[in-house]
């Protein structure tokens, strides 16, 4: 459940992911050893060990992804999380540093998930409960080391045979920074929309073209083109023509996630299921919808100092007309925007 409602934390970098994630593997392993701690008359562990947790997992998973793509190799960003979860599973349960580097070894060498899922024609409900089977995963190959269970020393380097020849084209991780906390100080956090992260901000510059819309007395049928300036990740991902088959299909679709604001002026996760998907002004207005890279975007994207996700977006109508470029480099819920995605209370 952490995963399948779609309103989570998000890491972007080389390679994407989700840092919370870890939690399904944290707060498993924190609610039993605070049962069995309390069943033995002993205090349950304190919510300030599961954050420290929670931060070190970011951390490793974030860390990790910020220089090294394995999406460029087909893999799965869940492998880091169950790479993470297992190290820090491994210390809440009390191993030896041994037996963590033990248990870590054995997540590298478990064959390892595939993009398949999350990319047409494949994309389905896998890419909701995948990470959640990597943290079950994890807190096994934890209590396996554990009880003992081996590992295996050059599980990355071992030539033929190791992590780095086998899956990451013989190239070895390089590493931007030392462990700390910058991954949980400027992870994303989706507040706005149900939508892969990539097209936060598209989805925001639509609804500021919606109400344009309405104020000039247009609607989506008199728009002739649309034009989505971006990052390359989100072309990679998201930038995506022809049928949708299905929720998780829709989601992973800037076309869609841009026409649905469009047409209604909302998004939300009931518009991805079939009896609003089944509207034929939606797949006619996604087909006038061209995305282009901008290659300063891209760079915005992996400055660590900026770490943007830009998108901009234009709208030229059927009588000649056009609206002007409207830009949103960086969606509520980022850093620089963390006062936004907090909500206003009334006295």
């Amino acid at each position: 459940m952490i995963r399948w409602l779609d309103f989570n934390d998000t890491w972007l970098a080389a390679e994407w992911g989700h840092p919370s994630d870890n939690l399904g593997g944290i707060l498993a392993t924190a609610d039993w050893l605070s049962r069995n701690a309390v069943a033995s008359g002993k205090a349950p562990l304190t919510m300030k060990q599961v954050l420290t947790a929670m931060i070190k997992a970011h951390e490793i998973q974030g860390c990790i992804a910020l220089e090294n793509s394995f999406n460029r190799v087909g893999l799965d960003h869940v492998l880091l999380v169950k790479v993470a979860s297992t190290a820090v599973v491994a210390e809440m349960l009390g191993l030896t540093r041994e037996e963590i580097l033990n248990a870590v070894s054995l997540a590298w060498v478990d064959g390892q998930s595939l993009r398949t899922y999350r990319h047409a024609p494949n994309t389905g409900t896998r890419k909701s409960w995948a990470a959640g089977d990597a943290t079950s995963r994890a807190v096994r190959l934890a209590l396996m080391a554990k009880t003992g269970e081996m590992g295996y020393p050059s599980a990355l380097t071992a030539p033929v045979w190791g992590f780095y020849d086998v899956s990451f084209k013989g190239e070895s991780f390089r590493f931007q920074r030392p462990y700390g906390s910058y991954v949980m100080e400027n992870v994303l956090f989706k507040i706005s929309f149900p939508a892969e992260f990539h097209s936060q901000t598209a989805v925001e510059a639509a609804m500021t073209l919606y109400e344009q819309m309405q104020a000039a007395g247009k609607t989506a049928a008199d728009i002739e083109k649309v034009t989505i300036r971006t990052h390359e990740a989100c072309i990679r991902i998201i930038d995506k023509k022809g049928p949708l088959n299905n929720p998780a299909d829709r989601d992973h679709c800037i076309q869609y996630m841009v026409a649905i604001p469009l047409l209604f002026g909302r998004l939300t996760a009931a518009d991805y299921e079939d009896n609003v998907a089944q509207d034929k002004r939606i797949d006619a207005l996604r087909e006038k919808i061209n995305c282009f890279e901008d290659p300063a975007f891209t760079a915005d994207y992996h400055d660590p100092e900026k770490r943007a996700i830009a998108n901009a977006i234009t709208l030229e109508f059927t009588d000649g007309t056009r609206f002007e470029e409207v830009v949103v480099e960086y969606p509520i819920g980022h850093a620089r925007r963390r006062q936004d995605g907090i909500p206003k209370t009334g006295r």
